[in-house]
């Protein structure tokens, strides 16, 4: 007779034996990581690590996610081919944030080129918690929208039986229709497959640009291994490979190790210490100028900073890339939290004044991707007050912070000891556009991927060793 999930959590033998169950079918589903932490250390996959049990999360709320993803794959293709919203909105970062700075010389370089390359693709990734008011109503709350390498598409996609087959062992049957099939790796492919197929060329690769130390080899590999079932050729190189053997030829097409590559798909580049080199850069630069299709080009990766996710909220800002879809806009700006700029000026005074009154009501963001870069409580007042008369304060926004409801939760890591946690959740939805010229060719919504933290840790995703891959358990 099945048992209540309550019940489970406090049963320590069943635990136990759950917990072996656990790791041996997150293995044989390939729920997998490398724990090789240098290129000369040795070569180890274990299991990724994930909760014991899938989290509930309210149906509606989670198709509201789902159903809202297409509006915001356009909207971050607007936002990236409006130079003057971009301009001006990144204006005071610019000053102040030097690899935002870097990769904004890169855009207005670009952009006084003549475009060789009509063909965009976006792969993003929109992450949302789950906000409890004080009147016991929850909503869906956008944290942001990731524009360039958005991860575990590829692991996602093998934990929906990991956890059903749990829920069997652990006497749970009746939650197993609650946990849905997923796959934004086939997605991911899908969408990479049509800016292919529109590049032209049978020979043509697609280029994924990974870091030298690469623990989410196997996230990689799920999306590669779709590419190749379409017979579609896919290499792995890295900036210094670019560096070496890149070049351009008269029509601007790229050329690495002698081979044409028709994708550039960066799931490296979205951070200072990516760029180790001058070398780098010229990389960077020589890519985005060639006729490859980039996966983001320059201009998509601005448009997923946290400035422009600040400015968007703005009263007004969303019905100028949705001037006749009322709908759309709300059903955008449903999902909004508090922003508010920390420029220079009596708005951006009253925001570092709201900040240092009430600072654990608020999150401060850097324009940086990654996880574990945010700020809060007691830290907010001690960035604020060195910076509240500088410029510099510009580098970062100000956010509500999300107040989810914990839930009792295992966290399973290799080599860590198994203890009930009181845990939080963020959900992220998979998003894939194609736009050729004008017409937006291909907008589909992929499917999701929850994550989980111990909630004594304020920030962190996987790759970051904080969170944990989740499924979400449909309520």
């Amino acid at each position: 007779m099945p048992v209540k999930r309550e019940d489970v959590l406090k049963d320590e033998n069943l635990i136990k034996n759950i917990e072996e169950v656990a790791k041996d079918t997150a293995l044989l589903h390939g729920v997998l990581m490398r724990t090789k932490e240098t290129p000369n250390s040795p070569e180890v996959a274990s299991y990724a690590p994930f909760t014991l049990f899938p989290t509930p999360v309210p149906t509606v709320l989670f198709h509201q996610a789902l159903a809202v993803q297409t509006h915001f794959n356009r909207l971050v293709d607007r936002v990236s081919q409006n130079p003057g919203f971009l301009e001006e909105t990144l204006a005071s970062t610019i000053k102040v944030d030097n690899f935002t700075a870097r990769l904004f010389n890169i855009y207005k370089q670009v952009q006084h080129e003549h475009h060789p390359q009509s063909i965009v693709l976006g792969l993003n990734r929109s992450d949302y918690m789950l906000d409890h008011s004080p009147d016991g109503g929850t909503s869906l709350k956008q944290i942001e929208i990731n524009t360039i390498a958005a991860s575990f598409g590829g692991l996602a996609s093998r934990t929906p039986d990991v956890h059903r087959h749990i829920l069997k062992v652990a006497n749970l049957p009746e939650e197993c229709n609650n946990v849905l099939d997923n796959n934004p790796a086939a997605g991911l492919a899908r969408g990479l497959a049509k800016a292919w197929e529109l590049y032209g060329s049978e020979r043509a690769v697609v280029m994924f640009l990974v870091e030298d130390v690469q623990r989410n080899i196997y996230d990689h590999r799920y999306v590669e291994n779709e590419l190749w079932k379409r017979n579609i050729p896919v290499i792995r190189r890295q900036f210094e490979d670019v560096c070496r053997t890149g070049s351009l030829d008269e029509s601007k097409r790229l050329f690495v190790d002698g081979r044409e590559v028709a994708i550039v798909y960066f799931r490296n580049g979205y951070m200072p210490q990516n760029y180790t080199s001058e070398k780098s850069w010229e990389a960077r630069l020589m890519m985005e100028r060639s006729l490859a299709v980039k996966c983001p080009d320059i201009s998509t990766h601005l448009a997923g900073t946290k400035k422009v996710q600040q400015e968007l909220a703005r009263r007004g800002v969303l019905e100028r890339f949705f001037p006749d879809e009322p709908k759309t806009v709300a059903q955008i700006r449903a999902t909004f939290a508090g922003l508010y700029t920390l420029d220079m000026g009596e708005e951006g005074d009253k925001t570092v004044a709201m900040a240092l009154a009430s600072p654990d009501r608020y999150v401060l963001k850097p324009q940086r991707e990654g996880g574990g870069n945010n700020i809060y409580g007691s830290e907010i007042c001690e960035v604020l007050e060195n910076l509240k008369n500088s410029t510099e304060r510009t580098a970062y926004i100000l956010m509500d912070k999300i107040q989810p409801v914990p839930v009792q939760n295992y966290l399973l890591r290799p080599g860590a000891p198994l203890r009930l946690n009181s845990c939080l959740s963020e959900l992220g939805v998979f998003g894939a556009y194609v736009r050729k010229g004008k017409d937006m060719v291909f907008n589909e919504c992929l499917g999701h991927l929850l994550r989980t933290k111990s909630s004594e840790h304020a920030d962190g995703g996987v790759a970051a060793g904080v969170a944990v891959l989740d499924n979400p358990l449909l309520v």
